[in-house]
């Protein structure tokens, strides 16, 4: 059964690899880009693949949360239903690090986006669908100052801070959801895969994309994650495991978890 599925980040690295490998099965694919000409180009390459189902496109700028709410307003105008959500997109490096508001990057990008998204497609989204994060092997202890842009960060401080921000939003999510909701499960892809960012964050070239692309197709569709939800998965050692062990602190895991609803909490 083909299902409608909105990529986020799909011009570009993972988001296009998963998305032409879903496309080959026949999904109906939402692509998210911030270029239009890019959305344009990429949704013409998919179209042009063999057996391939509805493509569409979807202009959104996830550093900007205001973009964020006015491109789900427009998806659920025009969307009957939303099967599955995959939060791919992300940040690393960027010639700017902080938002006109003062905010880390990688903060807004990787956590307050994906989870303001995730809030506002809810409605679109059946109790059998599911809500797929891009979390890291990279994960470190939030710093909740430094998450409300009151201390700066070097980029792989923030970009690992945000990935376990993001996990335990999902975590907190699917408690929230209880079992009778949408999946929500948070997914370390691979390690350091052929993408752009790990290309300008780390100059190698990475590993088989397609690692990656495979994996986030298997959280989107198979029967593995259909009672994952909550869990964190961990493609480098290919089984579900405990994120960051400051996840286990209620504690703080419920304060990162407030702190990121306040911070959406104007769109809701």
């Amino acid at each position: 059964m083909t299902k409608t599925i909105l990529i986020t980040g799909a011009t570009d690295g993972l988001g296009h690899a998963t998305a032409t490998h879903l496309a080959k099965q026949g999904h109906a694919l939402l692509l998210h880009g911030r270029n239009v000409k890019k959305l344009a180009i990429t949704a013409e390459e998919l179209r042009a693949l063999p057996g391939v189902g509805v493509i569409g496109t979807v202009r959104g700028d996830l550093s900007d949360l205001d973009d964020v709410a006015k491109m789900a307003e427009g998806l659920l105008a025009e969307q009957g239903g939303i099967d599955v959500l995959i939060n791919n997109a992300g940040v690393l490096k960027a010639d700017s690090a902080t938002t006109a508001r003062g905010e880390d990057l990688r903060f807004v990008v990787n956590t307050f986006a994906p989870a303001l998204l995730s809030r506002l497609l809810l409605p679109a989204i059946p109790a059998e669908g599911r809500l797929v994060h891009l979390s890291s092997a990279a994960q470190a202890p939030v710093d909740l100052a430094a998450m409300a842009g009151e201390r700066p960060l070097e980029a792989m401080e923030a970009y690992a801070q945000s990935k376990l921000a993001l996990t335990m939003w999902s975590a907190a999510l699917a408690r929230e959801l209880g079992p009778d909701g949408p999946v929500t499960v948070a997914v370390n892809p691979g390690s350091l895969l052929a993408t752009k960012m790990v290309k300008q964050g780390f100059g190698v070239a990475g590993n088989d994309i397609g690692i990656g692309a495979d994996i986030l197709s298997r959280a989107a569709l198979s029967a593995d994650f259909a009672e994952a939800s909550g869990l964190y998965f961990d493609n480098d050692s290919g089984r579900f495991a405990a994120p960051h062990s400051a996840a286990a602190d209620k504690t703080k895991a419920a304060a990162v978890v407030a702190a990121i609803e306040k911070r959406i909490a104007e769109y809701l």
